[in-house]
């Protein structure tokens, strides 16, 4: 019997799930799990995730005390509600999750480092090991210190918003365990300023991106695993079979599954280190240089944080409407 595309790429990729919706990740049954706050949020407001929601806020309440003020309790509560769906992932998967660092944090060195902290804690308090568990955080320049610093703790990042060569390098250079480069936020960014209405897979920008990054770790030998994120077609994720990992929404898991035919290997470390690439060196002065000279990364990157600042924004507000629910 043929083989479906999504078990031929599980055969050259670790395949995650880039949900925070349960059930779809018990469908697909992923070997990791990735949330992001617009994720988050989501599933939040979805009615069969309203006990996660409700015991996060009871929890939160239980710990501050009937006199703690109602914006008290929704913020610790909001610090934790991320977790609480990890938790119930990782009762799924077999492998890890990723969870975000509050995006509002991303220009802050040591408030990330405080926050990542802060998230394996609680994940350990729950009795689940640190390795399991990746910390996300947007690839800005002081979030990758951040992580360097986090990486020398034993604690694992997953460095994500990441749209350019400067900052994949970085992030390599910093022995960052993980990098999820924004394919589809990148081809979204090429046609809005060509005016294209598509590409073919091969030609797609985001993947272009996605294959110079791995080539350039697997040419130079970096551990750094790449994961590519955000596609918008099943022709953006089969270009990129073969990269360490990718992570696809439940629709596009869905297509996979029904669609037949051959899936070539695109991206393979052997022929990786065959090419012919220039090794750069990465100080804050280039990172910030190269940033500046590209126009799409500077927009996305910020663009990026503007979007996940929202969703957090939404999401407490959310919670604070569901307090008051609770406690009326």
């Amino acid at each position: 019997m043929a083989k479906n595309l999504l078990e031929q790429l599980r055969e050259v990729t670790v395949v995650v799930a880039d949900t925070g919706d349960i059930q779809a990740i018990e469908k697909y049954k992923p070997q990791d799990a990735t949330t992001n706050p617009s994720l988050i949020t989501a599933a939040a407001q979805m009615p069969q995730y309203q006990g996660i929601v409700d015991d996060t806020l009871k929890g939160a309440r239980a710990t501050l005390g009937a006199d703690a003020a109602p914006a008290q309790v929704v913020s610790l509560a909001f610090d934790r509600l991320a977790v609480s769906f990890g938790l119930k992932i990782l009762e799924i998967i077999p492998g890890r999750v990723s969870t975000e660092v509050d995006a509002r944090l991303s220009y802050d060195t040591e408030a990330t480092i405080a926050k990542g902290r802060d998230l394996i804690a609680q994940y350990e308090a729950n009795g689940v090991s640190r390795e399991r568990i990746l910390i996300k955080i947007a690839a800005t320049w002081e979030g990758i210190q951040a992580a360097a610093v986090l990486e020398k703790e034993g604690i694992h990042c997953n460095l994500t918003l990441l749209f350019g060569l400067h900052q994949a390098i970085a992030c390599a250079e910093n022995g960052i365990t993980l990098i999820s480069p924004f394919v589809g936020r990148i081809l979204d960014w090429y046609k809005k300023d060509t005016g294209r209405d598509s590409y073919a897979p091969a030609e797609d920008p985001g993947v272009l991106s996605v294959t110079q990054v791995y080539n350039y770790y697997k040419k130079f030998g970096y551990k750094t695993e790449v994961m590519g994120a955000s596609f918008r077609n099943i022709g953006e994720i089969t270009e990129l079979a073969g990269s360490d990992l990718l992570t696809i929404a439940p629709s596009l898991l869905g297509e996979l599954q029904a669609t037949e035919g051959e899936l070539p290997r695109k991206l393979d470390p052997e022929v990786a280190k065959t090419q012919d690439i220039e090794k750069l060196s990465m100080d804050k002065d280039t990172f910030d240089k190269m940033h500046a000279e590209n126009r799409m990364a500077t927009e996305k990157l910020s663009e990026g944080i503007a979007g996940f600042t929202t969703a957090l924004e939404t999401l407490e507000k959310l919670l604070a409407e569901r307090l008051q629910t609770l406690e009326a």
